[in-house]
Parts: C-alpha cells; sequence; structure tokens
C-alpha cells in the first residue's frame, strides 16, 4: 500500500514502525498516522469528554435564555421566544464558517481550538456583564423579583457575549463531530465500525452534558442565580478546552483539501464553455481523470462517476481544444476538469432536498427551547415544597436519546438486520430519518393535547400566568419523550449519512449541513411564531400565542406544525427514493455504497 511505503521512507527507527491507516490521515508532524499509535477510541473519548463538557457550558446558556430574556431584560414571551430561535438560528449559521475554514485552510484540529479560544470568551463576558450590571437589584430574575431597566450598553454588551458564544459553539460543533469520526479508519473493518457507533456516543455525550445544564444549571437560573449558573458554564467551557489540548499529540488528521468555492466554481463554468460542444451518448470513455497510478487526489479517494446531472459532465470533456493543451504540458482547470470534482458538485446538488427537508423536523426540535418552557410554567411546577424549573423537562428528552440510541443499537438494529434479505445492517440513514419524522408528528400532537387539557383547567384572569392551571407540569413528559426518540432516529441518522455522502475534502462541510438545517428550522419558527401571532390577533384578539397563554390557543399552533410536518413527511419519501447515493474508490480499489443508502 501507498501508505505502508511512506511510513517506510519516513525513516523511523525499527521499533517504532508500525502498521499506518489505510485513509491518508496523518499525525501531528505530518507523517502518516500509526494505528497503534495514534486515533480510535483513545482519541475518541477526549473528544465525546470534551463534547460533553462543552455542550454542558452551550445549553448553561441556551437553556434557561428564554426565561433570561423575560424576567431579566423584560421583554414578551413572543418576542424572547424569537430572539430564542433568532440566536439559535445563528449559532448553526456559524457552523458554515468553521466547515468552511476547516476543510479549506485550517485544517479541522486548529479549527476546533480557536473557536473553542472564542466560546471562552463570550462566556467570560456574559458571566461578568450579569454579575455586574444586568442583575440589578441583586437577587432579581427569580419568579417573583423582576429586575430594572438596562441602559442600551448594558444591552448591546448581553448581546455582545451571546453572539460570541454561538460564533464559538457554531464554529467548533461540525468540526468536532467530523475530527471525533476521523480518528477511525473506515478501510479497517474494526475501526470501521467504531466510527458508525462514535456517531451514536457523540450524540449521547451531547445530550448527558446538556443534562446537568437543565437540571442543575437550570435550577440555580430558575432561583435567580444567573451569574453562578454562567460561571459553572464558563467553568466547564475552559475544561474542555484543556481537555481537548492535551489530546493533542494522540489525533489523526487530514490535510486541508483547499477552497472548495473555486473547485465548484470551475467545474460550473467548465460545463458552461462547453455547453455548445457536441458529446456523444456513451461517452464515459472520454471524460478526464487524473492519472490511474494516483489513487487519490489531493489524499482524497476519488469518487467514480454517475448518471444524472449530465450537463456537468461537460466540464470533465475531453475537446480537441483541451488536446491541444495537454500537448503542450498544460491544463486549464477552468477549462477541463477531473471526474471526481464534477461528482463533487453532483454529491452536493444530490443532498440539498434531502436536506430542505430536514429544516421543518428543525422547527418541531426548536419549540423545546421556547414554547415548551413558556407551556410548562404556565402548569403546575410544585411538588410539596419544592418547584420544578420549567426547563428541566428537558431531562426526559435526554433520557429518551440515552435509552432509543442503546435500544435502537442493542435491539432494533439487529432485529431488522435478520428480517432483510440484503447485506446492509439494519435501517439505512434515509428511512431513519424518515422515522424520526414521523415521531415528530407524534410529539407535536402529544403536545396540542397537553396544552387543551392545561386550558381546561387553567385560571383566565391571572396577570402573570406562571403556574396558574392545576395541570401538573409532567404532563408534558411524554413531548419530550418523543422528540428525544425521534432525535436519535433523525439527527443522528443526519449525522452518519451526511459524513457518509459527502467527499472526503469536504466533511465538515458535511456536518455544517446536518447544522444549518437546524438553523434555518430556527428562523422558519421565528417567521412562523410572528405571521401566527400577527394573523390571530386581528380584530383585537387575544392570538395563539399572547403574554398570558390562557386566553390563547397555543394548541392550535402545535397541531399547526404537525400538520406541517405530516406535508414535509411526503415531500421528503418522493425525495428519498429519487436520491442516489456517492460512489467512491478505497485506496486503489473500487467501493460501491450504494446498498447501504437504499430506501
Amino acid at each position: 500500500m501507498a501508505c505502508l511505503e511512506a511510513c517506510k521512507e519516513d525513516k523511523f527507527k525499527e521499533g517504532e514502525l508500525g502498521e499506518c491507516t489505510f485513509d491518508g490521515t496523518v499525525d501531528w508532524h505530518g507523517r502518516p498516522a500509526i494505528k497503534a499509535k495514534s486515533g480510535q477510541w483513545a482519541a475518541g473519548i477526549i473528544i465525546l469528554l470534551n463534547q460533553g463538557l462543552a455542550t454542558l457550558a452551550f445549553f448553561g446558556v441556551g437553556v434557561n435564555l428564554v426565561l433570561f430574556l423575560t424576567r431579566v431584560l423584560q421583554q414578551s414571551n413572543a418576542d424572547a421566544a424569537n430572539n430564542v430561535s433568532k440566536w439559535t438560528g445563528t449559532v448553526y449559521i456559524f457552523s458554515l464558517v468553521g466547515a468552511f475554514l476547516s476543510d479549506s485552510y485550517w485544517g479541522r484540529y486548529k479549527t476546533c481550538a480557536v473557536f473553542q479560544v472564542i466560546f471562552v470568551i463570550g462566556l467570560v463576558i456574559l458571566s461578568l456583564a450579569s454579575y455586574l450590571f444586568l442583575i440589578r437589584p441583586k437577587g432579581c430574575g427569580d419568579e417573583l423579583t423582576p429586575c430594572g431597566s438596562h441602559s442600551s450598553m448594558e444591552v448591546s454588551l448581553f448581546y455582545l457575549s451571546i453572539y460570541l458564544i454561538a460564533l464559538g459553539n457554531g464554529g467548533y460543533q461540525p468540526n468536532i463531530a467530523t475530527f471525533g469520526a476521523d480518528q477511525f479508519d473506515e478501510d479497517d473493518p474494526r475501526e470501521g465500525h467504531s466510527k458508525v457507533a462514535f456517531f451514536s456516543y457523540f450524540y449521547l455525550a451531547l445530550n448527558l452534558g446538556s443534562l446537568f445544564s437543565n437540571t442543575i444549571l437550570g435550577y440555580f437560573e430558575d432561583e435567580g442565580m444567573w451569574a453562578l449558573g454562567f460561571w459553572m458554564s464558563e467553568g466547564s467551557a475552559f475544561a474542555a478546552l484543556v481537555l481537548f489540548l492535551g489530546g493533542t499529540a494522540r489525533y489523526r488528521h487530514f490535510k486541508p483539501s483547499g477552497n472548495p468555492l473555486s473547485r465548484f466554481g470551475q467545474v460550473i463554468i467548465a460545463a458552461m464553455k462547453k455547453c455548445r460542444v457536441e458529446m456523444p451518448p456513451d461517452g464515459e470513455e472520454e471524460l478526464y481523470d487524473v492519472d490511474r497510478k494516483d489513487c487519490s487526489m489531493n489524499g482524497n479517494r476519488k469518487i467514480l462517476h454517475t448518471d444524472g446531472f449530465k450537463f456537468l459532465d461537460r466540464a470533465a470533456f475531453i475537446s480537441s481544444r483541451d488536446i491541444d493543451d495537454q500537448k503542450r504540458g498544460c491544463r486549464n482547470p477552468w477549462r477541463l476538469c477531473p471526474i471526481t470534482q464534477v461528482e463533487e458538485v453532483k454529491c452536493i446538488l444530490r443532498l440539498l432536498p434531502i436536506w430542505l427537508c430536514t429544516i421543518i423536523y428543525s422547527v418541531v426540535f426548536t419549540q423545546m427551547a421556547s414554547l415548551f418552557v413558556e407551556q410548562g410554567a404556565a402548569m403546575k411546577t410544585t411538588i410539596s415544597n419544592f418547584k420544578i424549573p420549567p426547563a428541566s423537562m428537558s431531562t426526559f428528552d435526554i433520557l429518551s436519546v440515552a435509552f432509543f440510541i442503546f435500544l435502537y443499537r442493542r435491539v432494533l438494529d439487529p432485529l431488522v438486520s435478520s428480517f432483510k434479505q440484503t447485506s446492509s445492517k439494519g435501517l439505512t440513514e434515509l428511512q431513519r430519518m424518515g422515522v424520526g419524522l414521523v415521531i415528530a408528528i407524534m410529539a407535536m400532537v402529544s403536545a396540542g393535547l397537553v396544552e387543551c387539557y392545561r386550558l381546561k383547567y387553567a385560571r383566565k384572569d391571572c396577570k402573570h400566568c406562571e403556574g396558574s392551571s392545576s395541570l401538573s407540569i409532567f404532563w408534558q413528559a411524554p413531548q419530550y419523550a418523543l422528540i428525544g426518540a425521534s432525535e436519535v432516529f433523525m439527527y443522528v441518522g443526519q449525522l452518519e449519512f451526511f459524513n457518509a455522502q459527502t467527499p472526503d475534502g469536504l466533511k465538515s462541510f458535511g456536518s455544517a449541513l446536518c447544522m444549518t438545517s437546524i438553523s434555518l428550522g430556527n428562523y422558519v419558527s421565528s417567521l412562523l411564531v410572528t405571521m401566527v401571532v400577527k394573523i390571530s390577533t386581528e380584530d383585537h384578539m387575544p392570538g395563539w400565542i399572547p403574554g398570558n397563554l390562557n386566553t390563547g390557543h397555543l394548541d392550535r399552533f402545535y397541531f399547526l406544525l404537525a400538520g406541517l410536518t405530516t406535508i414535509d413527511l411526503v415531500v421528503y419519501m418522493a425525495c428519498a427514493r429519487w436520491y442516489k447515493s456517492i460512489k467512491l474508490e478505497k485506496k486503489c480499489e473500487e467501493n460501491d455504497h450504494e446498498e447501504n443508502f437504499r430506501v
């Protein structure tokens, strides 16, 4: 293998020589990574712990942000829900920035380190601003004690801090998932199985990290101890950064492959230049490819030619002018592109319909951080003398995620495999994402029914509405548990799908696509709330989502989301049937994954 030859050429000491990875990864010094001394679960566990601590820090801010805006900054329910949706959406928009820098220039390790530093800085500013300026008078911000007014400078400092947090966490998240997957060589059967398992454990670590923030930190913040909660988040983020840097010597790395925008542009321009060129009906043999002696292009696996988007094949078609250029020993990349480069563009175009269908699911998912919390605050939140923070109900979501990850990997996956006639294992990623949409519909129906009963037992004349219904907050448990079950099928399936179906030079971009669907889901949620409030408040009506939820109809909004998700499911099924998977060559040998992604 080329990798082993490179190992020998690096003149390692004979005692240090070991088997190298087959996927082209390198160690910290840029030498081919040795399996026994790099990556695998030793590095994977460090990354999982880092993810758990960073998630604890992020959700220590995000899970109760809607209550901070209403209690401390005195915003209305609708305004607070919109601002949380916009902020959360911005977090995931920044994931595209991190993915671009990672795939193009910095590599995943440097990108993760830089954005974690920004994340820590944002948390320091938020903690200081809350302690010094925002929590005034001291002890305000709980259910009974509203805070005073704030100057524009103080509010601006608050928004600066939370958007620095958004930048830091957004740029870090898509890269840490892909960087963790990089620690396992998928061309090795044993490590390839571990790589698939890593995505499930990664999402589990994310949820376990948020468990602490949703319970302990959520309790402190609900009681008005906002500064303490933010400082604990800061400590967790700093510990995550130190842990990540501590594993530097163990990590495996893929080298960045250059700016993908220029590669995409070259394909489009080259195809347009040859729009009038006559191509033979079966002209695959006349398409330009890199030298067969080179097993990869820029260290990445080659992508085999596929049908579809045939117009783009013109970019790889060798015309008489291209032959003349080759005789002169030159090639114009804006006129002739290799098949692999053309297929990169095709891969992204095929992913877009699937990606668009995941946005409505993210609208459902984002309700946990906004309207679910406001709904819970209007229910009975006490057991004896103990008050349950509404945001802590998301614990049921986290426990559901942990349970269904175990159930799927240990029970459902082997069971489905025993009934399938093909060699592929369990449900495909596309099938799992479809199951996630079905469960999301059930979650919204459950939330709507709970709201109907909450209104039945609510006092209409309450002023602040918190705790005004005699219906226990624990009736929210089913809707949180259903959201958690849907995440296991939808988001874990998305992570695996986009990581497997993007070219080697765009792996971080694949993870960013998953996060960007969450981003757009938050923006769509904000738009829906704004439209519903505007339409439902005509003729001086209180509307579906008023400040006093007891005079509104939040249940109708939940049923609206259930209807939209049902329509989205139908469209998704059509797109999934149309989808064709990427066809990759392994290092010097052909590999076709089509069966693994068949609907």
